[in-house]
């Protein structure tokens, strides 16, 4: 059975001293009353070793936001995979919207990604989506297949299998916009889809998709409610304990 996950993506923010009372923070509400799903802070590289050493693993999982598609060598001010996993993190964001957009992420750059991470033992949330000028010309389906197939279907199934996605609409990440329940639901469902075609039903069913565009305490419940939406990607809401946790009881 797939896994339910409400993930924080903590992007550019907290000193470490703010990083690491927010996730004992987070760790400790967790411990006082347990989750119906799995929960992951994504921090950046700083804070991974300091926050490791405050948190229980097995209540809240730890994450990167990022890694390098090297495996190591003179490539300054990158971090490997093998440095994020020898934090004991075991999660890393790849492909995430504002990767592709400002660093100029590519999907052959995210294939050598995913298979170090994957080398490396860390489950890889892998990002999708589009525009919002591919959302209003109708051309969103194709966008989002191609960037899954392009990413990802070189690997085996057994590899896949590892796989997280995280679905970003991206016009509704940070905008105050949101996908309604329905649009996320039909292209969660599409991306399933086309996960079947490839790996076969059995793959598809036992891949955890999460939603990730400006989701809230306020319209958590609702997206979780629908049959193909695993979890959420959460940005500015993970920054504050009372919000995240508010999204983790939506389960």
């Amino acid at each position: 059975m797939r896994k339910n996950i409400v993930a924080g993506n903590w992007k550019m923010n907290t000193t470490v001293a703010e990083g690491v009372a927010l996730a004992k923070e987070v760790n400790e509400a967790l411990k006082a009353e347990k989750a119906n799903c799995d929960v992951v802070i994504c921090v950046p590289f700083t804070h991974l070793c300091p926050v490791a050493a405050v948190i229980d693993q097995t209540v809240l999982g730890l994450g990167a936001e990022n890694c390098a598609d090297h495996t190591s060598g003179a490539y300054t001010g990158e971090v490997s995979a093998s440095m994020v996993a020898s934090t004991t993190a075991k999660y890393v964001i790849l492909g995430h919207s504002e990767r592709r957009q400002y660093y100029g992420e590519t999907s052959e750059t995210l294939r050598e990604k995913v298979a170090l991470a994957l080398a490396n033992g860390l489950k890889p949330i892998f990002c999708i989506g589009e525009v919002l000028a591919e959302r209003e010309n109708g051309t969103y389906n194709e966008v989002v297949r191609r960037q899954v197939e392009e990413g990802l279907f070189n690997l085996s199934a057994e590899d896949f299998g590892k796989i997280i996605l995280a679905y970003e609409p991206v016009w509704a990440i940070g905008t105050g916009k949101t996908a309604t329940a329905e649009q996320a639901e039909d292209m969660h469902a599409f991306i399933r889809g086309v996960i079947a075609e490839k790996y076969g039903k059995e793959v598809a069913e036992n891949t955890s998709i999460l939603y990730g565009g400006s989701c809230k305490p306020s319209n958590a419940a609702e997206l979780f409610a629908k049959p193909d939406v695993d979890g959420g990607l959460i940005g500015g809401a993970s920054l504050k304990c009372a919000d995240f946790m508010g999204i983790v009881k939506a389960f």
